[in-house]
């Protein structure tokens, strides 16, 4: 095993291919199963307009990522961004959102998963199911990143045959009845309630940024598996969310758990009901797998700038992974199940720190615009405006849940700081 003394490179391992289903993976998640229906009740039919708005706003930011990730190829995404491109307390602030928000939302993501698994074997318990996975995937993690990525890929290519399958199934049952009217009569406004939604499932691709030391040629690797992801990722939304609204109408979505389960039933083939509800549980389970992963290197990036404790910068001498840092992710997010985390307020926290980090993502880059000349700031300048924007759409709940953690992350750094100055001196 090793520490802060000797360090141990970690091994490229990943691919362009392994890269963008680390993205998918991170994107099509729950969000494609469980969003959908909560995103026709706001909009309506027109919900399949705010999923295309929604992937052109989280362009802008992907871009940003994609220029960000190819100037700076370091573990840690946001984090290393913001360290070096504004400072290295914007950085750690970034950094701490990430880990704090992910780690409950991991939580939620396994709850997700046993509940799921509940519907079909009723007899199994969904806090035990959800630990165990949590530890499964922990440990998956420390075995090795190409063998994460594996099973990774495995699990993405499942659910997008799974979704390719409802799609073509579902063309054929289409009632174009359920389109009309396409805007509720004096709701417009939920339109764009909608597309603030469907944006928080389309951020995942900055994923594939805090492992960029585990890819091979991230500089060309990486920009390149973020704008597939997205490309891909708004491909297979607007076509499910067509389909389901076309299958049985928006009403019918927002009142179910399951949307796109129930919309495939009209076909009254059961066999699609339950293919479907599979898929949903397999892309529960790759997203908790990638927030491990995501979690964990941006807890080691921060640990090897002595933003965290030093411990979290331990690599397996053998597997080349950073040992610390997954278990401790991996037992935190498995400490959020077993405290049963409010999941309003996850999603509060998480939608906070999402637009807090990705803005700061959006400065890095319009900096470091302006230290390179060599691509506009106009891009990351819209990708900034369009996530202070998404702000205005924030619940009071996300704001005061958001503001106690970045006090709880300050009050965290200057007495670590104070710290380190004092045994320094």
């Amino acid at each position: 095993m090793h520490t802060s003394d000797k360090p141990v490179p970690l091994k490229r391992e990943i691919g362009l291919f392994s890269a963008t289903t680390i993205g998918i993976g991170a994107v099509i998640g729950a969000g494609i199963f469980v969003v959908t229906g909560i995103s026709a009740g706001l909009a309506g039919p027109s919900v399949i307009l705010s999923i295309l708005i929604a992937g052109i706003i989280a362009y802008f930011t992907a871009a940003s990522f994609s220029k960000l990730s190819a100037y700076i190829p370091k573990e840690g995404g946001a984090y290393a961004f913001a360290y070096e491109l504004i400072s290295p307390t914007a950085g750690f602030f970034a950094g701490w959102m990430w880990i704090l928000s992910y780690t409950f939302a991991g939580a939620a993501v396994a709850l997700g998963f046993a509940n799921y698994l509940a519907q079909i074997v009723p007899v199994v318990s969904v806090k035990i199911v959800a630990v165990a996975l949590c530890l499964a995937f922990t440990l998956l993690n420390h075995v090795g990143i190409k063998e994460s990525v594996i099973v990774n890929n495995i699990l993405v290519l499942t659910k997008i045959i799974v979704l390719a399958f409802f799609i073509a199934l579902g063309l054929f049952f289409i009632n174009p009845t359920n389109f009309s009217p396409f805007f509720i009569p004096a709701n417009g406004w939920g339109t764009l309630q909608a597309t603030a939604l469907i944006f928080f499932a389309y951020i995942g691709f900055a994923r594939i940024t805090t492992i960029a030391e585990e890819v091979k040629n991230p500089s060309r690797t990486i920009p390149k598996a973020i704008i597939l992801t997205l490309i891909i990722s708004i491909a297979f939304y607007s076509l499910a969310g067509f389909v389901a609204v076309g299958l049985v109408g928006y009403s019918a979505l927002a009142s179910s758990g399951s949307p796109l389960a129930e919309a495939i039933a009209v076909t009254g083939i059961p066999t699609a009901v339950f293919v479907v509800s599979v898929g949903a549980i397999v892309a529960t389970a790759s997203v908790l797998l990638t927030a491990i992963l995501g979690v964990s290197r941006v807890a080691f990036a921060m640990a090897r700038n002595r933003d965290l404790p030093g411990f979290l910068e331990r690599i397996d001498e053998k597997r080349k992974t950073p040992y610390g840092a997954v278990w401790f992710s991996g037992l935190l997010m498995t400490a959020a199940v077993v405290l049963t985390p409010n999941l309003a307020q996850v999603v509060a926290l998480s939608s906070f720190a999402s637009l807090l980090y990705y803005s700061l993502a959006n400065v890095a880059a319009m900096n470091l615009s302006t230290k390179t000349g060599k691509f506009s700031p106009l891009i990351p300048f819209i990708g900034l405006v369009s996530c202070l924007s998404l702000l205005v759409f924030l619940s009071l709940e996300s704001w005061l849940i958001g503001i106690v953690t970045l006090a709880l992350g300050a009050a965290y750094y200057y007495m670590r700081k104070n710290n380190m100055s004092k045994s320094e001196a």
